[in-house]
């Protein structure tokens, strides 16, 4: 019997891909946008970063966090261009708001961000701190303009202290547990700044928080990338899926696809892809749901 054609085979074949979606990705959470390489949940974005960026609730909003093994920190922008996000640490002193803090700030060594274009002021430490090669004297004007702050009270201290109980910390670096120990300092809390804004001097108008510079490493390939931004042009968002966290494009209708949102997700380029990917992909090891939509029409072409 002559063998089906070909739109059958396309049929089954959109059929067992649909049905293998089972992630609902966003493209924003709370206010803060959501690209490639981070994701809302398990199956969207990279696999590198799903352990330590998720969207999070508190029951009223949405709040995308970097969590590592010290804290869950809110990230409050991305710059998808340079590669960088902005922390802001709820242990952090602000000069509106200062308290001592309970927990070091931390990264685990093995997560793809650095610290980057971040100002640390130890703040309520015991002297002589200066001494010590932490310190960077030439940035000592930061601790005088941030002891103006009336707040600086609740760290246990009188109205414009003693500057010697401040050390702007730089380059700032972390200890072999990747943690900002304030202990072992001898310092009660920190401010950490990422802008000094028109007015050096003038502590409320600094930019608060924690730059980091996140990268993709080795995993990241061009195959990828190029794949991703078809994807993202098309409204779809980018994922992967298991076995093998090979890369499928979100569609809004419900689907999960092999390069874009396009034609309702399938076309004649993206059976060819279907094909490389179910095969050649570098990162399956084993069939995907794309492989074994082969399978089917294979098995479904036999029966005619």
């Amino acid at each position: 019997m002559a063998a089906p054609p070909p739109q059958i085979l396309l049929f089954f074949l959109l059929i067992s891909s649909t049905v293998t979606a089972t992630t609902t990705c966003r493209d924003t959470c709370g206010s803060t946008q959501v690209k490639y390489p981070f994701g809302t949940g398990h199956g969207c974005g990279s696999p590198l970063f799903t352990a330590y960026i998720s969207c999070t609730s508190n029951g009223t909003s949405d709040q995308l966090t970097l969590k590592t093994h010290t804290a869950s920190y809110p990230i409050t922008s991305i710059s998808y261009p340079t590669s960088t996000l902005t922390l802001t640490p709820t242990t952090m002193s602000t000069c509106t708001s200062m308290h001592t803090s309970q927990t070091n700030f931390g990264l685990d060594w093995a997560a793809p961000f650095q610290l980057t274009s971040t100002t640390f002021i130890l703040l309520s430490c015991q002297p002589p701190l200066k001494a010590t090669p932490i310190c960077d004297p030439s940035l000592d004007y930061l601790c005088a303009s941030i002891y103006t702050c009336p707040s600086v009270v609740s760290l246990g201290m009188p109205l414009f202290p003693s500057a010697n109980t401040c050390c702007v910390y730089s380059p700032a670096n972390l200890d072999g547990k990747g943690e900002l120990d304030l202990k072992s300092m001898k310092c009660g809390g920190y401010a950490s700044v990422v802008s000094l804004g028109d007015t050096p001097t003038d502590p409320t108008h600094w930019v608060y928080g924690v730059n980091l510079k996140f990268s993709y490493g080795a995993l990241q390939s061009n195959y990828v990338t190029s794949k991703c931004n078809t994807c993202e042009y098309s409204g779809g968002i980018c994922g992967y899926a298991t076995p093998g966290d090979a890369f499928v494009c979100v569609c809004k209708g419900g689907y999960n696809t092999s390069l874009d949102c396009s034609n309702n997700g399938f076309n004649q380029n993206q059976l060819q892809d279907y094909l490389w990917d179910s095969h050649s992909s570098p990162t399956m090891s084993n069939p995907s749901g794309y492989g074994w939509s082969f399978i089917l029409a294979g098995i479904v072409s036999s029966l005619f």
